[in-house]
């Protein structure tokens, strides 16, 4: 499996293709992953394009069912979207063969478990199956979250060749989310050498407070890093001694997922 099977190609960093299709979908990333309802001007100042050719963009968008257009003239993401998006999930090669294991995970601890692959500077979360107590977590399926100051992204960012994780760090912009936020590459860079030697991740209410996660990477048969997987529960419900018993788990569980993609999948030749 390459990188190339992620189903969030909309949620990578933005491209700066000069073609026709980059242009189109440098303009559909904008819109599909605003917080909220864009206008014409609003995307504008996002996109280096003269107003005639994104005006000509967001037509065809519209047209395409790419894009929806509001009594109000606002862009949001068109339903069309979700029919591609339902088919790369249900379609994710890692997804499927991590199912089981993520469910054996999420029956050995009774917390919520993600499983998410690499974006650019993002996770994106590709499944969870939810806590089975009353507080829970706010994640969502397709949602992307920071690389450097959650479980999952950093125990991918750790898996990566040196030269590229510290190229990936130089470009990621911090942002304090919590007091125990990771806010610099060379504070980052030195936890990546831990987790390196661990094989282990933790969010240690990095990106949400009061929110624990400890998880680790998964790599293709060929040794890409495509993906990783995390136990995450509120930090008052787990004991020291419950986040070693998840370090193993969870580790466990990634060696699994990784010698059944290499049993059904194979290297690349």
């Amino acid at each position: 499996m390459s990188a190339a099977d992620t189903t969030t190609a909309l949620q990578d960093a933005p491209r700066h293709d000069t073609g026709t299709l980059g242009k189109a979908m440098q303009v559909l990333e904008v819109i599909a992953t605003a917080q909220k309802p864009m206008r014409f001007t609003d995307v504008l100042k996002k996109v280096d394009q003269p107003r005639g050719t994104l005006h000509r963009q967001i037509s065809n968008l519209i047209e395409e069912g790419l894009v929806d257009i509001s009594a109000d003239n606002a862009y949001t993401p068109g339903i069309r979207l979700l029919k591609f998006a339902s088919r790369a999930w249900s379609q994710n090669t890692l997804r499927s063969l991590a199912q089981p294991h993520i469910e054996a995970l999420h029956k050995a601890t009774g917390e919520t478990v993600h499983l998410g692959q690499m974006g650019d500077l993002e996770v994106i979360y590709l499944d969870k199956i939810e806590s089975n107590q009353t507080v829970r977590m706010h994640s969502q399926v397709g949602k992307a979250s920071p690389l450097y100051c959650t479980g999952i992204g950093k125990a991918m960012l750790a898996r990566l060749p040196l030269g590229e994780a510290k190229a990936r760090t130089a470009r990621i912009e911090f942002h304090r989310y919590t007091p125990t936020t990771i806010t610099s590459a060379t504070a980052l860079m030195r936890e990546l050498n831990e987790i390196k030697t661990t094989s282990i991740s933790h969010d240690r209410e990095e990106h949400e407070s009061g929110i624990y996660c400890v998880a680790a990477s998964i790599a293709s048969p060929d040794g890409e890093t495509i993906g990783g997987l995390s136990v995450t529960a509120p930090r008052y419900r787990i004991s020291d001694e419950t986040i070693g018993e998840w370090e193993h788990l969870v580790r466990s569980a990634a060696y699994a997922i990784e010698n059944d993609m290499a049993q059904r999948l194979g290297p690349r030749s």
